[in-house]
């Protein structure tokens, strides 16, 4: 029997991997795949091809902001390489509905899985759960963000009450709800 390369033997996972969208978001109405369901459908592959998996994530902070580092590390034997892929989420501890474990829980899952994503080619760009608003607005395409403060906030605000319109700024920035009143207050 012809010896694989770690390499080689990643590469016949990632193409053998049949990761279903076993979950549905009744909200959303979309079917969609978690952390869980990828683990569960390459443990048999790991398995048949003599790879190990390890998943971890640790908290890091950026500029006062925390997230969850999440990184993926599959591996063979002692003589070969790691391979480790890592992805970030951002941690909200005051998101509504949620209490501040299920916070950073819902942060990891959401990181391992796209880490997971990277190291398997699995590609969710198509998911729903990628592409769901959540009934929030979306960015649009090539605008720059007004920001909420700052010299380009402070000469929006101006224009608006020297009676310029909103439509004219919107048409120059993205401008998000809570900016709008902002410079409407």
């Amino acid at each position: 029997m012809e010896t694989l390369t770690l390499q080689e033997r990643l590469l016949k996972v990632q193409t053998e991997l049949k990761a279903p969208k076993n979950q549905y978001n009744s909200f959303g109405k979309y079917k969609y795949r978690n952390q869980e369901d990828i683990l569960e459908a390459v443990k048999p592959l790991l398995a048949k091809y003599s790879l190990n998996l390890i998943v971890t994530d640790e908290v890091r902070e950026v500029a006062g902001l925390a997230f969850i580092n999440a990184t993926v590390k599959i591996f063979g034997d002692q003589n070969e390489p790691v391979i480790e892929v890592s992805a970030q989420a951002g941690i909200d501890p005051d998101r509504k509905g949620m209490d501040i474990a299920q916070s950073f829980g819902s942060s990891s899952s959401y990181a391992r899985k796209y880490a997971l994503n990277g190291l398997f080619l699995i590609d969710d760009t198509r998911d729903a759960d990628t592409t769901n608003t959540h009934d929030k607005p979306q960015a649009t395409a090539g605008k720059e963000a007004l920001p909420k403060s700052g010299a380009k906030f402070q000469k929006a605000k101006e224009f608006i009450k020297n009676g310029g319109s909103m439509d004219s700024i919107k048409a120059k920035y993205q401008v998000s709800n809570q900016v709008e009143q902002l410079l409407l207050s």
